[in-house]
Order: C-alpha cells, then sequence, then structure tokens
C-alpha cells in the first residue's frame, strides 16, 4: 500500500512517500515546498535512486502545492510511481487534537469540524494542517485520509500532572490544561529504544528527549506518557531556539507593564524572540551558538550551558516521578547530532545508574545506536526519530 504522507505549515508542505505493503516500509520519496503565497514558490522532489527534481514558480496556495507534489510523484523521469492510483491513502499530521483524539483516526466531517475547533488554542499550526486535508480531497476524491496527532501520545498523562493550579473554572471553561506535543516522535523513539535495549515497552520506565529548535521531554510508563514538558502550548519546558520555556509568569506580566506589551507582543517575545536567540541575540540554531561557545562568547556559554541544564532537570525531574528510569532516549535535530549534549546531561548521573559511554557517544550521529557501558543499570541510546514511519503506519492500520 503506497502511502503519502503530508505535513502542512502556513506556508510549506513537508511529505514523503512510503510503500507499506513491502516486507518492511520502504521509502519512495520526500521533499518539501516552500515559499507558498509568495512571488516565486519552491518545490524540492527527493526521489530514492533517481536524481532530485527542483522547481521555482508561484505557488498561490496549499491545492496547488499538493498539485505540484503529485505531478512530481507521477513523472516519467524523476516519479516514483506510475498512476496516481497507486496512492491508497494519505497521513496527516495535526498538531492539536485538544482532549477530542486520545488516537490517530480516519478524516471525517466531525474531525475535519473539530480540528477547526481547535484553531483558537493552535492558531499557528491547525488551520495548515486542515488546510492539507481539504486540498487532498479536491486533488485525489475518495482517497482515505488520517489524521494523526502531535498530542494523541500525551492524552494518557493523569489530572495530577496535565491540571494547572489555576482557579478550576478555567479548565470547564477553555479547557486550559497541559497538552504535550511532539507526542508522535516520543511514541516512536520510546518504543524502538525499548527493543534497542532489550526492555518490555509495556513494561519499563522510559525518559525521551526530543531536543531540536523545538525541544520536549517525556516520561513514558509502561507504554504510555505519563508526564511532558510541554504544556498548553509548545511554549512550557526547555529552553529552545526560540521559546522561553519554564518561566516565573509574574516576570512575564512585570515586563509587559513596564514595556506597555499587548498579550499578543507579549506571546510573540516569548515564542519568537526568546530562548537562545534571546539570550545570545546571535542565533536560534545551536551550531551557531556551538561556534560561539568555543570561541569563548560568555553569553553563547550561558545559553547553551542553560539550555543543557534544563534537560538534565526534566530527566531528574521525571526519574522521581516514575519511582525510577531505565531507559533515557536522545533523538531530534540536536539530540541525535550533538555529543556535547548528551554527554552534559547524562555526566553526573551515577547515582541514579546511568554509566555513560564516553567513547561509544562521541561521533555518533542520526544512528540507532546504545550510549552506556554494558554494566549499565539504566540504558541510554540515541534513536533516529522517524514522525513519518509511524503517520505511516497508523495510516495503514486504520485504512488496511
Amino acid at each position: 500500500m503506497v502511502i503519502l504522507v503530508l505535513n502542512c505549515g502556513s506556508s510549506s508542505i513537508k511529505y514523503q512517500v512510503i510503500d507499506m505493503e513491502a516486507a518492511s516500509s520502504k521509502l519512495l520519496a520526500k521533499g518539501i515546498v516552500e515559499r507558498i503565497g509568495l512571488a516565486e514558490g519552491d518545490l524540492v522532489h527527493k526521489p530514492v535512486g533517481k536524481e532530485p527534481f527542483e522547481l521555482r514558480q508561484p505557488i498561490p496556495d496549499h491545492t496547488t502545492g499538493i498539485r505540484l507534489v503529485l505531478d512530481a510523484l507521477t513523472d516519467p523521469k524523476h516519479g516514483v510511481i506510475r498512476s496516481l492510483d497507486e496512492v491508497k491513502a494519505v497521513g496527516h499530521r495535526v498538531a492539536h487534537g485538544g482532549e477530542y483524539f486520545p488516537s490517530s483516526c480516519i478524516v471525517t466531517d466531525e474531525v475535519k469540524e473539530k480540528i477547526r475547533s481547535l484553531f483558537e488554542i493552535a492558531p499557528l499550526h491547525n488551520p495548515a494542517n486542515l488546510e492539507g486535508v481539504l486540498s487532498i480531497e479536491k486533488v485525489l476524491p475518495g482517497v482515505p485520509q488520517v489524521t494523526v496527532f502531535d498530542t494523541s501520545f500525551h492524552q494518557t498523562i493523569p489530572a495530577v500532572n496535565y491540571l494547572y493550579a489555576l482557579p478550576y473554572a478555567y479548565y470547564e471553561k477553555y479547557r486550559v490544561r497541559k497538552y504535550g506535543f511532539h507526542g508522535t516522535s516520543h511514541r516512536y523513539v520510546a518504543r524502538v529504544g525499548a527493543r534497542l535495549a532489550g526492555l518490555d515497552f509495556e513494561n519499563a520506565k522510559i525518559i525521551t528527549c526530543h531536543i531540536g529548535n523545538g525541544a520536549s521531554v517525556t516520561a513514558v510508563l509502561n507504554g504510555k506518557s505519563f508526564d511532558t514538558s510541554m504544556g498548553f502550548s509548545p511554549l512550557d519546558g526547555l529552553v529552545m531556539g526560540t521559546r522561553c520555556g519554564q518561566v516565573d509568569a509574574s516576570a512575564i506580566t512585570f515586563i509587559g507593564e513596564k514595556e506597555g506589551m499587548s498579550y499578543a507582543e507579549l506571546n510573540n517575545m516569548m515564542n519568537k524572540k526568546s530562548g537562545v536567540l534571546g539570550l545570545t541575540d546571535l542565533s536560534s540554531d545551536m551550531r551557531d551558538i556551538d561556534r560561539a561557545y568555543d570561541e569563548g562568547n560568555p553569553r553563547a556559554i550561558i545559553a547553551r550551558d542553560m539550555h543543557y541544564r534544563r534537560i538534565k532537570k526534566f530527566v531528574g525531574e521525571y526519574a522521581a516521578e516514575m519511582g525510577g528510569v531505565d531507559l533515557i532516549v536522545f533523538t531530534g535535530g540536536v539530540g541525535e547530532n550533538s555529543s556535547e549534549m548528551r554527554e552534559y546531561v547524562c555526566s553526573g548521573l551515577e547515582f541514579m545508574g546511568v554509566e555513560f559511554d564516553k567513547e561509544a557517544n562521541r561521533g555518533a550521529r542520526g544512528v540507532d545506536k546504545i550510549l552506556s557501558k554494558p554494566e549499565s543499570r539504566v540504558k541510554v541510546a540515541m534513536i533516529a526519530t522517524d514522525e513519518e514511519l509511524m503517520i505511516a503506519t497508523d495510516t495503514y492500520n486504520l485504512v488496511k
């Protein structure tokens, strides 16, 4: 079964085409459409075993972008399927499922309305995600679609962990609570990491660290999300590229009053001007921060150490919360590529049973690998996340 996986942003479309009928899943092509709605748009199409194809032209909307993707997939020279009839289902990444969706589901009118009802609490992502669903209805009418939600995995978090100590009326009226994000990635790497470490996924205490420009840590207890660092929005928890993470709310109201900032301006400041960018005034990219760190830039040193230390604090918190830990997993763009970050987080955790293997860690990038010594009571692993495969798997299982 050939499945098209879509991740639609406000001005972009990331995609993969995966054959799920093979003995094991087989990636056929991947690519990205960018600059949707601008004067010139871009399509970069990368078929497996063939030369990449690039196209530049105006792409006014998502429907046009998806049509260009489908044209590329069926092109005689750089295509990977003979006709669109081979696409048997489409899986969509959707950022926010609220309390409606504890698992992935086939798209219906009711599902679309519930996604639309969450625009208010996910204004940057859900409208674009739904636009992808509506566009497929136009260009591939009748093809089954499945929505896979970033928040679904975290719907098992108990109320004692997802509620805020605010007046309960705000939860009842507006559903203000912790939702968590990156759930598809946390679910994938926890399961794969458990298998690599020889653990029973359904009977293990696992901490997964998805570290990229956006970042979160999740406690996975006996196969289910038990707590996670992101909250009502992706802003909470770790220090990130441009997000401040955990902060005293009174500091924000104080700044807002002093600066005469609106709620929208405060939200923009916390989400887009904070994190390592705000601390350094250099960059939101950790590779740039690493270079400045090595050059002795004092603010880069503070920013990187703060970023790393916050991860370590959540690992300790979740180990305490679960009454121990069997496996710590690193993933994401930084998690899979920064040996320095992994060593920083795991150093000093010997009291928890972590015996970190610095030699195994050194230079390890983007592969599934155990990073702890054989005698370590707590295993440490690096797992290359594959959210698209997770989406394709859920789509395959639901449609089949």
